[in-house]
């Protein structure tokens, strides 16, 4: 073998090793190109998973939110309809005729009031004057003391303590007892 053979030899192998060298860079290139492209896909199903998981649980939680928001005015509105009941309960009260106001306020004194009691009459129960002189006064020996406060009725000032018998304690206690049933009655 002469010189140029051996020459022509050594460039005729690094050539078949350069395009070797070529074709596994570019198998290489194309693998990496491929796998390049299923983990950017499976990134993008991640990430559309997550996206809609977030607008999912914005959705659900927005969703939960105006429940709440409903509930609480429709309770609010139940609550109206029910304060609007009592302070009607009270205007009646206040507006009974005078008859029926001390036939009430007597049943009222004889159930509450201890002998010796101060009764204070509320400012704006319009029959005081005569509920002073029941017979019920006269037999636990009460004494009247001057009106004060609002809400009808009257307060009773004893020796072991004071009982707030205004129309508007009575209806106060009355809710506390009824309001649930009369809500359940209500707003079936």
């Amino acid at each position: 073998m002469g010189k140029e053979e051996i020459i022509a030899r050594i460039l005729s192998d690094a050539e078949a090793e350069a395009e070797r060298i070529v074709e596994t860079a570019q198998k290489n290139a194309a693998d990496r190109i491929a796998e390049a492209e299923e983990g950017a896909k499976n990134l993008k199903a991640e990430t559309e998973e997550e996206i809609s998981a977030c607008a999912k649980r914005i959705s659900e939680g927005k969703a939960a939110a105006a429940r709440l928001d409903s509930s609480k005015l429709l309770l609010a509105e139940k609550r109206r309809v029910i304060d609007e009941i009592y302070a009607r309960a009270l205007r009646a009260l206040l507006a009974l005729g005078e008859h029926e106001s001390l036939v009430l306020v007597g049943r009222l004194l004889k159930e509450n009031a201890e002998e010796g009691d101060e009764v204070v009459f509320a400012t704006d129960y319009p029959h005081a004057l005569k509920a002073a002189r029941l017979p019920v006064v006269a037999e636990k020996k009460l004494k009247i003391g001057k009106p004060q406060g609002t809400g009808g009725g009257f307060v009773l000032l004893g020796k072991a303590c004071d009982k707030d018998v205004t129309f508007r304690a009575l209806l106060a206690l009355d809710r506390e007892e009824n309001e649930p049933a009369l809500a359940a009655r209500l707003f079936k």
